[in-house]
């Protein structure tokens, strides 16, 4: 078969844009169209060509085969996808006969009925709704996605979640200490596969629901945590409520509004690793007292009159 160099014919270049392409054959359409050139035989064949060449290169599929197997793209089309039908020996790169697209040249070298068999069932896939010869190559199951949320009691403790996903119930296990929109990997529970292929996998996402008390930073958790004017002023002992539990926590004499005191290990888990903890921030908010009584706004007037 004579090799037919359709770019050449539309006069662009391998690495052409559909566009481009489009472009270059409205333009010779046009100038070579039967209308303009009545009774001018080798006009009416270049048109004949350029809408070959248009109708191969337009087609992104079409495209595909004629730039790996040049003039014989359409032979196995018409063979009936019979391997038999075609002679397969020219696409052998490694171990057969090779075709340069460009030069038609050939190499006499033979390419076995099993190798052809791989190359037909690499091109034509599944026919008529059955396979032909050979078993086509494993293929693993589609990936699925999901997203699923934890208190964030449950991110420090660890805990376990059903996930109903395309019918069937997925039991996830997340362990102490996992990050908002941390993405989990759960292993052959995506797709099914085809062909003796693996299944695909499950990738979910984790979100931590909001806290009415605890902001996370990291491993870190801060609060805002109430104390009474005169334990700020004479210090004493609070107990603090934190993931892990109620804990007492000295509160320095003379503690000023706002002032952050840290808490060591009393943050969240460290993701994978059962001995770190982050830290726990208490920010004091000093409560002023309401509704004072006569004796004590005397008192108040004392203490104002001896800071003077």
């Amino acid at each position: 078969m004579t090799y037919k160099d359709y770019y050449k014919t539309l006069g662009v270049g391998e690495t052409a844009t559909q566009g481009e392409i489009k472009k270059a054959y409205r333009n010779l359409a046009l100038k070579y169209h039967p209308d303009k050139a009545k009774g001018d035989k080798a006009a009416e064949d270049r048109f004949k060509g350029i809408n070959e060449a248009n109708e191969v290169l337009s087609d992104p599929e079409k495209r595909k085969k004629y730039d790996q197997f040049g003039a014989d793209w359409k032979v196995y089309e018409k063979a009936g996808a019979q391997p038999g039908g075609f002679d397969w020996s020219k696409y052998a790169s490694d171990h057969g006969g090779q075709t340069n697209r460009k030069s038609g040249e050939e190499s006499n070298t033979t390419y076995s009925e099993e190798d052809a068999g791989d190359l037909f069932e690499m091109l034509f896939g599944q026919i008529g709704g059955r396979r032909r010869g050979r078993r086509s190559a494993a293929i693993k199951g589609e990936d699925l996605e999901a997203e699923t949320v934890f208190t964030m009691e449950e991110a420090y403790h660890g805990a376990t979640r059903l996930v109903y996903l395309h019918g069937q119930t997925i039991k996830v296990t997340v362990k102490p200490g996992v990050a908002d929109m941390q993405v989990l990997r759960v292993a052959g529970k995506g797709g099914a596969g085809s062909h003796g292929g693996a299944d695909g996998d499950l990738f979910l996402t984790i979100k931590i629901a909001p806290h009415p008390e605890f902001r996370r930073k990291g491993n870190d958790l801060y609060c805002d945590f109430p104390v009474g004017l005169y334990t700020a002023i004479l210090g004493g002992k609070a107990q603090v409520r934190s993931l892990k539990g109620l804990v007492n926590v000295d509160i320095p004499k003379e503690t000023a509004n706002g002032k952050e005191l840290r808490l060591l290990g009393l943050g969240m888990p460290v993701y994978g690793d059962k001995t770190a903890f982050g830290n726990l921030f208490l920010k004091l908010d000093v409560r002023m007292p309401e509704h004072l009584n006569e004796q004590e706004i005397a008192l108040f007037a004392k203490l104002a009159s001896l800071r003077k």
